[in-house]
């Protein structure tokens, strides 16, 4: 019998030993270190999350107009500078000297034209002439002709020489019609080539107007009043035509730069609402641009803001965009939270009692505050809405308060 009560009271210890054990190797929670929420009933206006980027609302990147050699620098990054204000000098010469030989070649095209315009009011001029003494020519036989027939029918005449008279009058007319038929082609050949020659007048003249206007941009100017936030500043280095040199911003107004997974990009729709979360603050704004291409899985679009002059506005600040693209009047909700993701199945920790149990749950639709319970909970129970990444490989919590 002291042999039995003696291994009754090891078993004894050892059971509870082991039970002790396996208390304190469950795992468990306290309540304070977790957020939880108690699913109910309400609206819910969907939204699509997105994050974005603060930019000037108006920035111009400045390139240069030619090939050529950087000369000057007259500004600095952070300058504020005005319309017109020189940002950098190139260095211009072989340009001024094209100018220069454009400008030369041009006077002798002109020349040309004035020229050719003498020379073709000249022979059209003769030829005016040639036809008025014709006309003088044709009208004199005529009046022979007559007189021949008259003098014939007097029996003064005779039937030859009143042949011989309508042959000159109509050889006479012959002549005056081909030297009018040939002023009208002089004419016609005339303007042509004036037309052609003016042609070629119009297009020097465009060729020095866009190098006159290559040689005033020599001193690179400021396209807007802004802050110079890019600028090339290295003396001597070559620069390609249409190489950009600087950037000009306006940092007194800002829209947003907005970016969503391409799978969301359809709920995506122009002059869609959206809030802006930018730290504790918020604005609100519309979507007014939508990038036609995806690029590395996500498409862009552009947020104009209600208040694009607001102070907490700062160029490269990151935010968070809520997109609204529709409107639920009542589903089952729960307290958005870093747990979602999109909408999907999820594994969500429950309270039941004083222990906390796993369960999937199918979530759909979400806004910035709430999002969609489709299935696996219901109104009045409580789900933790905090990160648990911690406990993934566990079932059950135990919660301590």
């Amino acid at each position: 019998m002291r042999r039995a009560i003696k291994w009754s009271v090891v078993a004894a210890v050892a059971v509870t030993v082991v039970t002790i054990a396996i208390l304190n190797t469950r795992k468990s929670v306290r309540l304070q270190d977790i957020r939880v929420c108690e699913v109910e009933r309400g609206a819910l206006e969907t939204t699509v999350n997105g994050t974005g980027r603060v930019v000037p609302a108006r920035e111009e990147i400045v390139n240069s107009p030619v090939e050529s050699r950087l000369l000057k620098v007259f500004v600095s990054p952070g300058d504020s500078v005005r319309e017109g204000m020189p940002l950098i000098e190139l260095d211009l010469e072989s340009t001024e000297n094209s100018y220069a030989k454009l400008l030369d070649e041009l006077q002798i095209k002109e020349r040309e034209l004035t020229q050719l315009k003498l020379n073709n009011r000249t022979q059209l001029a003769e030829l005016a002439m040639q036809i008025e003494v014709q006309d003088m020519q044709v009208n004199r036989l005529k009046v022979e002709v007559e007189n021949e027939c008259r003098l014939d029918s007097l029996g003064s005449g005779t039937g030859d020489r009143v042949r011989q008279a309508e042959i000159a009058y109509r050889t006479a007319l012959l002549e005056l019609q081909r030297l009018r038929a040939r002023l009208d082609n002089e004419r016609e050949r005339a303007a042509a080539a004036e037309s052609v020659q003016q042609l070629s007048v119009s297009s020097f003249e465009k060729d020095l107007n866009l190098m006159r206007r290559t040689l005033e941009m020599g001193r690179i100017p400021a396209p807007h009043d802004g802050v110079v936030t890019q600028i090339t500043n290295e003396i001597g280095s070559r620069i390609g035509a249409g190489q950009q040199v600087a950037v000009v911003s306006d940092l007194s107004q800002f829209k947003i730069e907005g970016e969503v997974p391409e799978g969301s990009s359809d709920r995506v729709g122009i002059g869609a609402s959206v809030t802006v979360r930018i730290g504790g603050s918020e604005l609100t704004g519309r979507v007014s641009n939508i990038t036609p291409m995806s690029k590395r899985g996500v498409v862009s679009f552009v947020v104009r803001l209600d208040d694009p002059s607001n102070s907490r506005l700062r160029s490269g600040v990151s935010s968070e965009l809520y997109v609204s693209y529709g409107y639920k009047d009542d589903v089952v909700r729960i307290a958005s939270g870093p747990y979602f993701s999109g909408p999907g199945i999820y594994e969500m920790w429950v309270m039941d009692g004083d222990e906390l149990i796993k369960q999937k749950v199918r979530l759909g639709d979400s806004n910035r505050d709430y999002v969609e319970v489709l299935s696996g909970l219901n109104p009045g129970q409580t789900v933790v809405v905090s990160d648990m990444e911690t406990y993934a490989s566990s079932k059950k919590l135990s919660i301590k308060k």
